[in-house]
């Protein structure tokens, strides 16, 4: 059985309110060929560094391969994704997920290109991702490439400016934990819905709905993945969801599959990825 475990760190203090998540993901191996290997939507985008062997992600059936030392930059997802090893054997990988404050400020980039997308750092930053990709392959312990990657984050960020009120917006629909509208958005900012469509595609890649539908599952899913039962889970369904017909439609968009398909092939890698 291929052995597998997802290590916290903590983001240093500077970072701290953009990163949703920092750990370190080590394996044995290749996981079992009928598990179903599944990444659900989390609102996250992620920083990956692929320091023992590589991986391989499926999005919409478009496959992207991470090499060994490789440093990638994953866009906005709403929609499952498929996620494996390269090859069989040891793997260790450090991921860094920003939340929705977050990525803007790091880097500066067309989000809407990168949605749904897993990307080749030295495609978007190709100069500085050479030099950082050389600084973490001469690092020659775990620690010293954390200290590389959040050196080269709190330097990306000395120089960022805020969007008062795209952060106002995020926070928002973070605190309603996805039931806020675009129309209470804009009767709180004044803002009109295109304007703020606008907004969140430039730091986002995506509009303000299908965020507040991402963070509403996440609510669900969470609950699931912690193996909460079902009579207590029908609780989460009709706080978030009209009704069953709606939860459904939300469930199968992001996890592929319907929640008894799901239930007799979901591995740990998905649920203990969910709530690491």
């Amino acid at each position: 059985m291929t052995a597998f475990r997802f290590i916290p760190v903590t983001p240093h203090p500077l970072l701290s309110p953009y990163i949703a998540k920092m750990y370190v993901f080590e394996s044995s191996g290749r996981l079992p060929a009928l598990d179903k290997k599944l990444i659900v939507p989390n609102a996250n985008f992620k920083l990956t560094l692929t320091y023992r062997n590589g991986i391989v992600a499926n999005i919409e059936g478009k496959p992207f391969i991470q090499g060994e030392h490789e440093l990638s930059l994953t866009g906005l997802i709403d929609t499952p994704v498929m996620l494996d090893p390269q090859e069989d054997k040891q793997t260790g990988t450090i991921i860094i997920e920003f939340n929705p404050l977050g990525a803007y400020r790091l880097f500066h980039l067309s989000y809407i290109e990168v949605k749904n997308q897993i990307v080749s750092m030295g495609d978007l930053i190709s100069n500085s991702a050479k030099e950082l990709q050389s600084k973490l392959a001469d690092a020659s312990v775990l620690n010293l490439k954390l200290a590389v990657l959040q050196d080269f984050l709190i330097k990306r960020l000395e120089k960022a400016a805020p969007d008062s009120i795209y952060d106002y917006c995020i926070q928002r629909i973070s605190d309603s934990k996805g039931l806020m509208t675009v129309a209470a958005l804009e009767k709180d900012t004044g803002y009109s819905a295109r304007w703020l469509n606008k907004k969140f595609s430039e730091h986002l890649g995506t509009g303000p709905k299908n965020l507040s539908e991402i963070v509403r599952f996440k609510q669900f899913y969470e609950a699931y993945a912690a193996g909460l039962p079902w009579q207590r889970l029908k609780d989460h369904i009709y706080q978030y969801y009209y009704d069953q017909s709606h939860f459904l439609r939300a469930f199968k968009r992001f996890t592929g599959f319907t929640p008894t398909d799901l239930q007799y092939g979901l591995n740990e890698l998905a649920t203990k990825h969910y709530r690491s």
